[in-house]
């Protein structure tokens, strides 16, 4: 099959898997050898095995990486770093695409960029809203609250002493105005940590002190 040809079928769809590039031909094997050459072109490129996207110029959607970090990884949803990035809670912008997901924890590097996951128990995977783009995708991030539980629970080890001037030195977390300080309580709940309750206590104290 000819490049232009494969691109004119697949290039309707964001990303593409493997089981939709054998549906294009009846000589499958050929067509994956194609894919391999076309990779090496830049033409196409490798998300992470089985997945695809085409070069940029060729697509006819350009998904972000938010839509990606949901498609590399199923179930899951944005959260912590990016997610308070995203809000605005924290001042840094971050490279990495961040993520929970019930499954286990993993990184996924390609061209795109680095996407970081890290595991959740079923209970605690809530907290998520969808959100729409361009295109009529769409992607799942955890909201305000559920990405700070989210963040201190992944990284408890961080607050040992859990003083709420903590939140302000290393992190400097910013714009909590809209928090809502009994959903972050109610959220810490689900996981069934006393320590992460008593993290999220001092945070909600260094909300008070800085409101």
């Amino acid at each position: 099959m000819k490049y232009k040809v494969f691109k004119d079928k697949i290039s309707a769809f964001p990303i593409f898997s493997a089981s939709q590039i054998s549906s294009l031909t009846s000589n499958v094997q050929v067509l994956r050898n194609q894919l391999a050459f076309w990779q090496r072109q830049g033409l196409v490129l490798k998300l992470k095995r089985g997945l695809y996207i085409l070069n940029e110029e060729d697509r006819k959607t350009n998904p972000s990486r938010a839509f990606i970090a949901n498609q590399l990884v199923s179930p899951s949803y944005l959260s912590t770093e990016y997610a308070l990035s995203f809000y605005g809670l924290i001042p840094e912008k971050t490279e990495d695409v961040t993520s929970v997901t019930t499954k286990k924890t993993v990184v996924i590097k390609n061209s795109l960029g680095v996407f970081r996951y890290q595991h959740l128990q079923p209970r605690c995977f809530i907290g998520f809203k969808q959100f729409e783009e361009r295109g009529g995708l769409s992607f799942f991030m955890a909201t305000p609250e559920k990405a700070l539980v989210d963040f201190f629970y992944l990284n408890l080890s961080r607050f040992k002493a859990a003083a709420p001037d903590i939140f302000h030195l290393s992190y400097r977390f910013q714009n909590m105005q809209d928090l809502n300080k009994k959903r972050l309580r109610g959220l810490a709940k689900i996981f069934r940590s006393q320590k992460l309750e008593k993290v999220v206590d001092s945070f909600c104290e260094f909300m008070r002190l800085e409101g």
